[in-house]
């Protein structure tokens, strides 16, 4: 983008802005709160790129009087100096152009702080069980890094401490634009604890993250809803309340079921599960959600098939690839520890 239209881009922002600031500060909008939490977003989201825009405009104003330098120097030493500049001037602009553009990606759901983490095991038996246990470690690990708070809303626990489900809600800033690329089947490879030839066995979990929007355009039918209660359960089985306050959710036009066990209140647990709910069937309304999300869950969720995988763990070698970019690291140990920075971000640039 040349120096002129980054000016009328700017210009065009502060505009907006401003336009914004007088409509927020009309006594009529004062008590229209919902329009007033829309208009803080709206002027949040503006004021970021307007930030980076005028960061971009100031560098190549910069870029431009170095080279005009550059064309008119003889001094050796003065124009490595230059050069140096010029590079260096060139980085920052292309970081600038990278965050841009993740807050171009982020501008709807993408950009939401809270998204819901599912997991379950597919095929392989109980080493599935185990590997969705250690995926779920794997994530937690990360969005302790992070800065993110992981709450576990609902979970199938083995005896062996493995997992066959766990649902699980991550929160902080840039929670689903981080964690977006994950839905899909990860295959694991390795000779299970269990195995006593030594023999490498195969097995797969699914994954699947959604984001969990504050204020939900869907609107719930009460009489679609088939509300079941039941006791929280723990590992094998065994009841860790005394009361019925889980709750499982069916929303019947759609079959799609919530349930939630994390809250000790029944209706805190209803009120989690209705906003699960409602964030899931406005995902698969958006016609860019319902396909990413229903490939995933016909060939992830239903089946845990490991043809459909996108990325496999394979530990004799130390290995991990994502095959939808057809890439591999071969700090496996690291990347299960919590290290996925080095994954999610290529995976940004290249998804």
């Amino acid at each position: 983008m040349e120096e002129k239209d980054l000016g009328e881009q700017i210009k065009e922002y502060k505009d907006k802005i401003h336009e914004l600031e007088i409509e927020a500060s009309s006594p009529d909008i004062l008590k229209n709160y919902s329009r007033i939490k829309d208009i803080t977003k709206q002027i949040s989201h503006l004021r970021a790129r307007f930030s980076i825009y005028e960061e971009i405009l100031k560098i190549k104003q910069q870029f431009r009087e170095t080279q005009d330098l550059l064309e008119h120097e003889s001094e050796e030493e003065m124009i490595q100096v230059a050069q140096e500049d010029i590079e260096l001037l060139q980085k920052k602009e292309a970081e600038l152009l990278g965050k841009l553009k993740d807050l171009e990606k982020g501008s709807s759901s993408k950009d939401v702080k809270e998204c819901i983490l599912e997991i379950r095991a597919g095929t392989g038996g109980e080493e599935s069980n185990l590997f969705a246990s250690e995926l779920f470690r794997m994530y937690a690990k990360y969005a302790e890094s992070k800065g993110w708070k992981v709450q576990i809303l609902s979970k199938h626990q083995t005896g062996s401490g493995g997992f066959k489900e766990l649902i699980a809600e991550i929160n902080g800033d840039g929670a689903y634009s981080h964690l977006q690329y994950e839905s899909g089947v990860h295959r694991v490879q390795r000779v299970p604890a269990t195995e006593s030839s030594g023999r490498i066995h195969t097995s797969a979990v699914s994954v699947v993250v959604f984001p969990l929007k504050e204020d939900s355009e869907v609107e719930i039918d009460p009489a679609d809803l088939k509300i079941d209660v039941f006791r929280s359960s723990g590992p094998g089985g065994q009841s860790v309340n005394r009361t019925d306050s889980a709750v499982r959710m069916t929303h019947r036009p759609t079959g799609t079921v919530v349930s939630c066990q994390d809250e000790k209140s029944q209706h805190k647990n209803k009120k989690k599960a209705l906003s699960i709910l409602a964030s899931r069937l406005e995902s698969l309304h958006d016609k860019e959600q319902h396909d990413e999300l229903s490939e995933v869950r016909k060939s992830a969720i239903k089946t845990g098939d490991r043809s459909a995988k996108i990325r496999t763990y394979n530990f004799p070698q130390s290995r991990i690839t994502d095959h939808r970019i057809k890439k591999s690291w071969y700090n496996l140990k690291s990347i299960i520890d919590g290290d996925l920075d080095q994954v999610i971000e290529t995976l940004k640039t290249k998804l």
